[in-house]
């Protein structure tokens, strides 16, 4: 299908693409490697009347590292999440994660804050990044402002930016010696969204789980914490069986929908198992 008439630019600075947005109004739409929005504009189930191209601004790009947390540049695509050295040394639950999206087309044009912006429920990234508890960097006529993982996601393909704002990068605190990661994912085929995911970040101490942060991909209208499970696992021996009777709680809460793809009940059901294998491989037992 042909997408609906609309007009086109791209801006050379981020400044200029923030005022391109403030003057398109609510009917502008920010495009970078745009997997996401071509497939909705092809369908026409998105209409805007301005696209704001900012694929080419270098200032959106790079990996820096801050210390104790990396900056991921908002251009930064699928497949350099994954392969970059820093990100898996420091980060290595979201390279884990950015592997197994899609297939490499995607990988290689997708950005890692265009899968965050666009807030499906289904994508993989925006439970890593309720579970690495990312911090969004926004820019707009104000200025800059930053935005938690948790308050970022508000609604089905809902997002916490303004109309005028624009997702410049993404802040992750580095995961140190003592943590381990897994993301887990249950799907049809490679290139399909998760069924159920679930992204485990978990700190071992004296042989058992001191905390544990659990991300849920397509449990509910947005990422969710499992956090009846993180209860659950804290402080507990880092075993299988203990591991597995924490998971057991890792669908309290929860609202996970009902599709062609599986009930909502399956979907309980592959979380509780999916994140007892999480669990199990970050905890390295």
């Amino acid at each position: 299908m042909i997408p609906a008439k609309f007009d086109y630019t791209k801006p050379g600075s981020v400044d200029e693409a923030v005022r391109a947005l403030a003057g398109g109004g609510d009917d502008a739409k920010v495009i970078a490697g745009g997997q996401s929005l071509l497939p909705l504009l092809r369908l026409r189930l998105a209409f805007p009347e301005l696209l704001v191209d900012v694929g080419g601004l270098g200032e959106l790009r790079g990996v820096r590292d801050e210390g104790e947390t990396l900056w991921i540049g908002a251009l930064t695509t699928l497949d350099e999440a994954a392969r970059d050295p820093v990100i898996g040394q420091h980060c290595g639950l979201l390279s884990e994660a950015a592997a197994l999206i899609a297939d490499p087309a995607v990988r290689h044009r997708g950005t890692v804050c265009g899968a965050l912006a666009h807030a499906d429920p289904a994508g993989d990234l925006p439970a890593v990044a309720v579970a690495l508890d990312a911090t969004l960097i926004a820019r707009g006529p104000g200025g800059e402002r930053t935005i938690g993982a948790g308050e970022f996601f508000l609604d089905y393909l809902t997002t916490a930016l303004a109309p005028d704002e624009i997702l410049t990068g993404v802040r992750v605190p580095k995961l140190g010696p003592r943590w381990g990661y897994h993301y887990e994912k249950f799907h049809l085929t490679a290139q399909a969204w998760a069924i159920v995911g679930v992204a485990v970040v978990a700190r071992r101490s004296n042989g058992q789980i001191a905390e544990a942060r659990i991300g849920l991909t397509n449990m509910g209208l947005v990422p969710v914490r499992a956090r009846a499970a993180e209860a659950a696992v804290a402080g507990v021996e880092a075993s299988r069986e203990a591991l597995r009777a924490a998971a057991e709680r890792a669908d309290e809460g929860t609202q996970p929908p009902s599709d062609l793809h599986g009930a909502s009940d399956y979907r309980r059901h592959l979380a509780r198992v999916l994140t007892a294998r999480a669990l199990a491989v970050a905890a390295g037992v």
